[in-house]
């Protein structure tokens, strides 16, 4: 009869996520590690296997408690052309209310990603597919709907939206000023032809 662990694994990847979120793969040692879930090094790699297996485990619970989360709760919640515009609106309020400036844990890990590691750079590849997923789902459905020209290329729009959230997720770890994002989201709504950013946003 296996043994029960004697921790939350919930609690565990919570603080490992924040720790690689916030340092990095590369920056994030063992000893970080052990000092921010409270564990010792054996507990950790006998749970989780290594250093980067825990990283992968911190690495799907992020997204499953952000990104993923963020797309169900907006394809199923706004008319579509609204769940693009309010995607990019919390984005934008996400990045400028960092005060640590982390950017999104999975364009950090794109940037990390080892030539030699192919195991690692598919994941990061699907789950960035997923968001121009997200989009292409949306785009097609407000042409449906008539809430946005059919004459635009849902396929060529959802690349577009995909390198404007991706380049806003890098300046944010960088200098997210909410004017420049704000601007550069801003742009590519309008040529588009989606609802504009909400006004407090131009406010400022």
């Amino acid at each position: 009869m296996a043994r029960p662990r004697g921790f939350d694994e919930n609690e565990v990847l919570e603080a490992a996520s924040a720790t690689f979120w916030q340092k990095g793969y590369e920056a994030t040692s063992t000893r970080d590690l052990v000092k921010c879930t409270g564990l010792t090094q054996p507990s950790l790699y006998n749970a989780f296997g290594d250093k980067r297996g825990l990283y992968l485990r911190a690495l799907e619970h992020y997204l499953d408690h952000s990104l993923r989360e963020r797309i169900r709760r907006f394809e199923t919640s706004m008319p579509p052309a609204e769940a693009i515009t309010g995607f990019f609106d919390e984005t934008i309020e996400r990045s400028v209310a960092d005060p640590h400036k982390r950017g999104c844990m999975l364009v950090n890990s794109a940037l990390e990603i080892s030539s030699e590691d192919e195991a690692f750079r598919q994941l990061v590849a699907t789950e960035i597919a997923e968001i121009r997923a997200f989009f292409y789902r949306c785009l097609i459905a407000a042409q449906q709907s008539g809430a946005m020209a059919k004459t635009v290329s849902a396929d060529q729009a959802a690349a577009h939206l995909l390198a404007t959230v991706l380049g806003m997720r890098v300046l944010a770890r960088i200098d997210p000023q909410r004017a420049v994002l704000t601007s550069a989201v801003a742009s590519a709504l309008a040529l588009l032809g989606l609802s504009a950013l909400p006004a407090r946003h131009g406010d400022v």
